[in-house]
Parts: structure tokens; C-alpha cells; sequence
């Protein structure tokens, strides 16, 4: 009988520091793969933040991630980290698995957690709703420094389209960074035309559930950018489905919003600053009275 051969697997190519690993086989390590279905939510809220990062997990479930039912649409929020990084890598995952166990809400996958692989994350939060939440009518990816106004959200969503839907701050003409120094710098031989397509910022969007498996299998076709919020938006042009504007031009807000009642009750989301106590303006916000 003769032995049978195995191929030499091809030697490890980085994609460059300008791309990111994806397509991938990428794991779920920690998963809530029946919560979904049980619970049958109308929107879920998926919140990408670093696994070291409990305290504004903790935060986020005490003020607007507590939403759980809106004018009668059921609303649930997850938790999306990857491999923490760094030192201490056992005594983490230990206290992610408690956390886990004790909220019901923490989505972990087995990429590293860094700011290059936030296009990563994003495909791997697309892969977990197709797989795991594809009843839910919309999903908002937002980000842990964000305020949320659940009930002004809902109430949008309840009269938008059920497909080929994505919303947020969308971003028109935007020109491509080839300043080396720049953050968000891209090469020309990476992405040749001065400007990107219509995107909406990764600060929070939205979109149907179709989405999902669509945007999965245009990634297929293009380019996997570091730049998330960009990549999804070439993948929404390959798919000839460009983001709808918000319902306001006040809808969203890339720099964060001074806080009064008044102003907080006619947005969806902001961005809020590094000294804002969340907890106290939550309850500020939702305590009992007209807003303005």
C-alpha cells in the first residue's frame, strides 16, 4: 500500500500592513448561539470593544444597553471582543468566561484584538448574525463610547425598508489619506481613486439582516482594507446598494453632543468624551417629565 503524500503547505504570506486577514476561518470562542432564537429580537445591538475593557462593558449594560424592550420591539445587546493581547493572556479569558456566565452577553472570537483588525472583527460580527441571529429584522454595530437613544432608533426602523438597508453618518466623497502620517493612510497601489464611495462611519450603523450574508460574500470580491467603515462600504458599492442617508441630518454625531435632555431626546447616537459620566446621564435622561 503505498503512503499517501501530504501537500507542503504554502509558506504564511501577510497580506500588508494596509490589509487585513479575510476571508478566514475564524472560531467562536465563547458564543450565545441559542439566545437569538429564543428571545426573537427585533434589533441587535453589537458592541465591539477590547477584552480587557469591562468596565465600559459594565457601563453600557447599565444605562442604554438595558433597553431590552422598546415600544414593544424587543431589543438585545452582545458584546463583540477577539484574543486579548499582551501578558496575563489565562487570568483574562478566566474572568471573560465568568462575565460570560454571569450576563449572557459576551461574543468572542479567536482573532487578535487590535485596532488594525477592527475590518476583522466587523466580518466576524456579519458571520455571527447569519449564523446565529438571521430572525433579527436589523442589527446596529456601535461603539462602547457612544450614547444611545434606543427608543428614537426603534421608532426609525419600525417605518424603514426590511432589506438592502444601511443607515448611520454617511460619509459622501471622502477623500483617500495618502499622507503617510496620517491614521488612516492608504497607499495608491492599494486603492487607486482619490476618493472612497459612499460609507457610513463606524462610529454606529445599521443595517437589515439580509445584509449580512450579502456583505459576507462581497468581501469575497474585495479588498480587505484595514479601514472597516471603508471596506464596508466598497463592499455595499460591489453590491450596487448604497447606504441611506438618516432620518435627520441631527440623527448622528461624529463629535460628541453637549448633553441637555432636550437635545439627547432628537438624536439616535453620539459620541461622547472620555470624562462624560454615562451612568448619571442616563438616569438624567430617563428620569420622568418632557425633555424640552
Amino acid at each position: 500500500m503505498e503512503a499517501t503524500l501530504r501537500p507542503t503547505p504554502a509558506p504564511y504570506v501577510s497580506p500588508g500592513p494596509y490589509l487585513v486577514e479575510y476571508p478566514y476561518e475564524y472560531r467562536f470562542i465563547i458564543n450565545e448561539p441559542q439566545r437569538c432564537e429564543r428571545e426573537k429580537p427585533f434589533l441587535v445591538l453589537v458592541v465591539p470593544v477590547a477584552p480587557s475593557n469591562k468596565a465600559q462593558r459594565d457601563v453600557i449594560r447599565a444605562t442604554w444597553g438595558s433597553e431590552s424592550l422598546v415600544n414593544g420591539k424587543a431589543v438585545k445587546l452582545f458584546f463583540l471582543l477577539g484574543l486579548p493581547a499582551g501578558g496575563n493572556l489565562q487570568r483574562q479569558q478566566q474572568q471573560l468566561l465568568q462575565e460570560s456566565d454571569k450576563h449572557g452577553d459576551v461574543i468572542q472570537s479567536d482573532f487578535i484584538d487590535c485596532y488594525k483588525n477592527l475590518t476583522i472583527k466587523t466580518m466576524v460580527m456579519l458571520e455571527w448574525l447569519d449564523s446565529y441571529c438571521p430572525g433579527a429584522a436589523y442589527a446596529m454595530k456601535i461603539d462602547s463610547d457612544m450614547f444611545l437613544n434606543v427608543a428614537n432608533l426603534v421608532n426609525t426602523l419600525v417605518h424603514a425598508p426590511k432589506t438592502n438597508y444601511m443607515t448611520g453618518l454617511v460619509a459622501r466623497n471622502a477623500a483617500v489619506l495618502r499622507d503617510p502620517a496620517s491614521k488612516w493612510y492608504l497607499p495608491h497601489d492599494v486603492h487607486p481613486p482619490s476618493q472612497y464611495p459612499r460609507y457610513a462611519l463606524g462610529l454606529g450603523y445599521v443595517l437589515s439582516s439580509d445584509l449580512a450574508k450579502k456583505l459576507m460574500e462581497a468581501s469575497r470580491h474585495v479588498k480587505p482594507l484595514y479601514i472597516e467603515d471603508v471596506f464596508l462600504g466598497l463592499c455595499m458599492q460591489y453590491l450596487g446598494v448604497p447606504p441611506t442617508e438618516p432620518p435627520s441630518w441631527n440623527s448622528f454625531h461624529v463629535f460628541p453632543l453637549a448633553y441637555s435632555r432636550c437635545a439627547f431626546s432628537r438624536i439616535i447616537a453620539t459620541t461622547t468624551t472620555q470624562v462624560t459620566d454615562l451612568v448619571w446621564l442616563w438616569r438624567d435622561f430617563k428620569k420622568p417629565g418632557p425633555y424640552c
